[in-house]
């Protein structure tokens, strides 16, 4: 199957559950049945936001080499599947290449900055030395952190058994590694997390999240990862940032494997559109786009500028 109809099989699945059907024509169960596995289908906060329009904070979530065929419709995956359902999902969303590094500078510089490897920093072929999201956010007054499950600590440029340097993008900017201190305030472990999402003002305006190697389907299976996101996901959805705020969670992939690089990608949270799926065809450009416009920062490259945002599974 190519990649476009793979895509839009899922989008019409996924558009049947929505109306409560089923391709047999037997009604399908309401979205706040269970959805096996001990879940409960995932339901839009109640959100009082602070500034209607704008989003006060951003988390990005990136999963390890999963197609969209493999995630969507796939029973190992309830919790997923779920937040795909009750919030809004975009059914033509790709990685930009092969293999993993590449698409996570992408998400934060707009680039791949030539690198074809997962290349681990210092060095001088393997950094990007043009403009990223650090730095913009930066300029911009706006905060940002990344949170990196287990590593070991703060911007730690080794690889352990379970934490892998390349799904790091913010060490491959000298912007970020030059200043230490700068940098070990804003590239921690993922434990800073549950801290900072105590009150609206502790969260970053952007949050950027990579599970460790086996909680992020890399080196164990997507039911265990899909367990991961049921216990971290809904810490964020209830935090204050959420339930008070105008936010925004977003779960992608980095890349899908060698025949299909279309990748899942949901919104949720209280800025997410409710029972949404966008046919719409979508990047990792798009998404840093979405960001960029969300706060009024300029687009980073050419490729970003011309990215389509993704408004429509915006609420």
């Amino acid at each position: 199957m190519t990649r476009r109809a793979s895509s839009a099989l899922c989008a019409i699945l996924l558009a049947l559950s929505l109306c409560g059907c089923s391709v047999g024509g037997t009604p399908a169960p309401a979205s706040s049945a269970a959805d096996g596995h001990g879940s409960s289908t995932p339901r839009s906060p109640q959100a009082t936001p602070s500034a209607p329009g704008a989003l006060q904070h951003v988390v990005v979530i990136v999963e390890e080499n999963k197609p969209a065929s493999s995630i969507i419709g796939n029973p190992a995956a309830p919790y997923l599947n779920g937040l795909a359902r009750s919030f809004a999902y975009a059914s033509d969303y790709s990685a930009i290449t092969h293999p993993s590094l590449p698409n996570y500078l992408a998400l934060t510089s707009g680039t791949t900055a030539g690198i074809t490897s997962d290349c681990n920093p210092p060095g001088g072929s393997c950094l990007v030395t043009g403009p990223n999201l650090a730095r913009a956010l930066d300029d911009a007054g706006r905060n940002w952190r990344m949170y990196a499950e287990s590593m070991p600590a703060p911007c730690t440029t080794t690889n352990t058994a379970l934490y892998a340097v390349k799904h790091n993008p913010f060490l491959y900017f000298p912007d970020v590694t030059a200043d230490q201190a700068f940098c070990r305030s804003h590239d921690v472990p993922y434990d800073r997390l549950a801290a900072d999402l105590a009150t609206t003002t502790s969260l970053p305006d952007l949050a950027f999240i990579s599970p460790n190697l086996c909680d992020d389907m890399h080196d164990c299976s997507v039911a265990h990862g899909d367990a991961w996101l049921q216990e971290n996901v809904p810490r964020i959805l209830e935090s204050p940032a959420f339930t008070r705020q105008r936010s925004l969670l977003v779960v992608t992939f980095d890349e899908g494997d060698a025949t299909d690089n279309a990748v899942p990608c949901v919104f949720a949270g209280s800025a997410a559109r409710a029972h949404t799926v966008a046919g719409q065809p979508y990047t990792h450009y798009s998404l840093l786009r979405t960001i960029e416009d969300a706060w009024g920062l300029p687009p980073l490259t050419a490729d970003v500028a011309a990215a389509a945002p993704m408004t429509a599974l915006l609420r």
